[in-house]
């Protein structure tokens, strides 16, 4: 009986594959048609001179893992393997998160900032504004918005938009030729 009423009251909280609105749900499946493979990207579009570690370094981002509710995409820099993409079902659509570790897997103190869409977006593209945790965990990410944008068999884009600075970051990733997928991101296996 106590098993029944556990399940009976864990029901409402499970997330499933039926619980996206349809343009975020084909977006997810566009997405985890991707898994296993890795892609080369390359900066086109920069405002902000912090963004310049990205200059010359081979960018390379690997949907490694698709589960049923999280899909984690590392975005390697370079040698730097410390940046994770992890996107999840939630009850009311997808999250972002940034899982940024050190070399030795511990996490960064700047990790797991990022937000919950606040609409359905369309199948070739998802937004992501802040939410109160990274408002507090970095003051001046607040008014960011990330965004994924897919073209499929196309290009897959990383965006950020931070309005309040004028800022503007997007890589974009060709998916006509994937790469070699790199090693595991620092913290993973």
């Amino acid at each position: 009986m106590r098993r029944w009423l556990f399940l009976a009251l864990l029901y409402p909280f499970t997330v499933s594959a039926a619980s996206l609105p349809p343009d975020q749900e084909a977006f997810w499946r566009a997405l985890r048609g991707l898994c296993g493979q890795a892609f080369a990207g390359k900066v086109v579009e920069s405002t902000s001179a912090t963004d310049a570690a990205f200059a010359g370094q081979t960018l390379v981002m690997h949907v490694r893992y698709c589960g049923e509710n999280e899909i984690r995409i590392p975005f390697h820099v370079g040698a730097n393997r410390s940046r994770t993409w992890v996107i999840t079902r939630t009850a009311t659509g997808l999250r972002l998160k940034h899982d940024h570790r050190h070399e030795d897997g511990s996490e960064d103190k700047v990790t797991q900032y990022g937000g919950d869409t606040a609409a359905a977006g369309t199948a070739i593209r998802q937004d992501f504004p802040a939410d109160a945790f990274t408002a507090e965990l970095i003051p001046a990410a607040r008014t960011n918005v990330w965004s994924f944008l897919l073209s499929p068999g196309k290009t897959f884009s990383y965006r950020l938009v931070r309005e309040a600075e004028g800022r503007r970051f997007r890589v974009e990733f060709d998916l006509t030729q994937p790469v070699v997928a790199p090693p595991a991101p620092w913290g993973h296996r």
